[in-house]
């Protein structure tokens, strides 16, 4: 009996080929994904299947604010859906409207269940010992979500030099990569780009969270200072210190910028032993300035 899904069992069972080990975060990291996927794919879906229509304008703000321009941004679908849900039920525009999103206790629950995968599958699985109308609303939703992606999102290149880093690196670091988002995107997007060459495993939400991707891949397989964790959200930062990993920020907004420094500078000082302390310190500084916890219209 493992303590982790069994698709997970690729993290457990890779050895080290090179002294270094890079997790890379994929959606708003590597790739320029966030913006569409999330104003093109999951928000015209959430106000579809939630019944958020009169509200659609701050129902729209709310889930932008959450999964791209606050500190909740990148995590898993099911826990900013109910984000999206807890502010707009705060807003005095959509309380004058005489809307009242959805409470989901049912998928409150799944979220808080820690035996099942914030997956498709693991709602899936879910659904079997729990039967409820709201969790077969809330898998209409998430396949309708998953579909629209796999249609409106092709051709997203990488960021500019994050393909030149990957060779870079290629024969210095086992790599990988760490997302929430579903195995089949992870693949294609990086199949299609011609990037998945560089990477040891690509793991996505079937395989667990962040945190458990790290602990899986690399705890004890490498020196703590020779562990980097790549990503554009505070999770990503939360999942490197939950393994004593070191944490290079892509900023929102910066991503070109961020890649560009990575390239050029902090791939090399990572590779030296030299990242660790003030200069990663800075990074996470500037990084962290950028995602607020409060919504502008409650400013």
């Amino acid at each position: 009996m493992t303590d982790f899904p069994e698709p997970a069992c690729p993290l457990a069972e890779l050895q080290p080929e090179h002294p270094f080990f890079i997790g890379i975060d994929s959606d708003g990291c590597a790739f320029d994904t966030m913006e569409i996927k999330h104003k093109e794919c999951f928000i015209p879906n959430i106000i579809k299947y939630w019944d958020l229509q009169p509200v659609s304008k701050y129902a729209r703000e709310a889930a932008e604010f959450v999964n791209l321009y606050s500190k909740w941004r990148g995590i898993n679908r099911w826990p900013a859906l109910v984000q999206v849900f807890d502010l707009l039920r705060e807003r005095p525009e959509v309380q004058a409207r005489g809307v009242v999103p959805p409470d989901v206790p049912h998928i409150r629950a799944f979220i808080a269940d820690d035996a099942y995968p914030k997956s498709n599958a693991g709602l899936r699985a879910y659904m079997t010992a729990h039967p409820d109308p709201e969790l077969e609303r809330a898998w209409a939703w998430t396949t309708s979500v998953n579909a629209t992606v796999a249609d409106m999102v092709h051709g997203v290149a990488p960021y500019p030099c994050v393909q030149e880093t990957l060779a870079f690196l290629a024969d210095k670091a086992d790599m990988i990569v760490v997302s929430a988002t579903p195995l089949e995107a992870l693949t294609r997007e990086w199949e299609e780009h011609h990037i998945a060459q560089y990477i040891r495993v690509i793991a996505g939400q079937e395989m667990g969270k962040k945190s458990l991707h790290l602990r899986l891949a690399a705890d004890g397989k490498y020196a703590p200072d020779h562990i980097l964790m790549i990503g554009d959200a505070p999770g990503d930062l939360r999942a490197a210190r939950a393994n004593h990993a070191l944490f290079y920020p892509v900023n929102p907004g910066h991503e070109e910028a961020s890649w560009q420094r990575f390239y050029e500078e902090a791939a090399a000082k990572f590779l030296a032993g030299e990242y660790a302390g003030d200069y990663e310190a800075s990074l996470i500084a500037d990084f962290e300035s950028l995602l607020p916890d409060t919504p502008p219209w409650q400013q």
